[in-house]
């Protein structure tokens, strides 16, 4: 077997399939976005290079940059709701009773499809029936936001249903973390007179820091590519107060059929996203590795 394994050529072959399934499904359509972005088409006709027109006029594009301080937004929100879903974490990871079925509460958006939780969100936000303004009517309060509609508010309201949306996600991974920390440092420490928070803090955040990173990427690059809720929910609007960039790159692709300036906007969040995960990595770089 082992000699086998050594064969460059037999080693070549298992990995065959998977380069190419890679190549077919990632590389070959991030080079044709990349290509697409330096033509003129509608994504019908002939094409018409026009060289980087296209990301010079998404430097211009006062829509674009919008989306993006949204997605922007979006991805701050993201990040900060990891802390509520680590504290939720430990008090599941700790001995209390029905842990195993908070755990299977939380998992519960999981199961569900974007486009259900947001038509059911949208039923929430009702103006006239939703839930949210009839208890405000109920206390008294008369004039009740719209919103969906609301170009104030309409952006945060909808952060609400995508970060309910994926907290059984971070919270599993979290608890699987926390699960792993071994229990014999948990009690040595407890036996030294360690509070819980002192143990959460000083012991099990150091072990469970590489996953913490692998979070915030997850977080901050899902948020900058949100499109399915947003758009089941809003579609950008109203006057494009909910607008985000991949909205707004589907928009000038499949509506306004200006599919070369649709790829460019496609390319250019592709590398924001690199650039994005450069950087976070580098800052929450450290010198050395808990290990246990």
């Amino acid at each position: 077997m082992n000699k086998v394994m050594s064969d460059k050529k037999v080693i070549a072959l298992y990995v065959l399939p998977a380069f190419l399934l890679l190549m077919v499904l990632v590389y070959i359509p991030i080079i044709l976005t990349g290509y697409y972005g330096l033509m003129r088409w509608d994504g019908i006709g002939a094409m018409e290079f026009i060289g980087l027109d296209n990301y010079q006029r998404l430097l211009q594009d006062s829509t674009f940059w919008r989306s993006a301080g949204h997605s922007g937004l979006l991805a701050i929100f993201s990040v900060l709701s990891l802390v509520g879903y680590l504290i939720i974490s430990m008090v599941l990871a700790g001995k209390i009773k029905g842990a195993d079925l908070f755990r299977k509460i939380y998992l519960i958006p999981m199961l569900l499809s974007s486009v259900a939780i947001a038509q059911l969100w949208m039923r929430i936000y009702h103006p006239t029936n939703g839930v949210i303004n009839r208890f405000l009517e109920s206390i008294g309060i008369e004039n009740t936001p719209l919103w969906l509609a609301d170009t104030n508010i309409v952006l945060y309201s909808i952060f609400i249903p995508i970060i309910w949306q994926y907290a059984g996600f971070y919270i599993l991974i979290y608890y699987a973390a926390l699960k792993n920390v071994p229990n014999e440092l948990v009690e040595a420490a407890r036996i030294d007179g360690a509070t819980p928070w002192q143990i959460g803090y000083k012991i099990k955040l150091p072990l469970i820091a590489g996953v913490i990173k692998v979070t915030i990427v997850l977080a901050v690059v899902g948020s900058l590519k949100y499109f399915d809720l947003i758009w089941v929910m809003t579609q950008g609007g109203p006057n494009g107060a909910s607008e985000v960039i991949a909205s707004y790159m589907y928009k000038q692709a499949f509506n306004t059929y200006n599919f070369g300036y649709g790829s460019a906007i496609g390319f250019f969040l592709l590398i924001l996203c690199l650039i994005v995960t450069y950087f976070i990595r580098k800052l929450t770089a450290s010198k050395e590795d808990v290990q246990y």
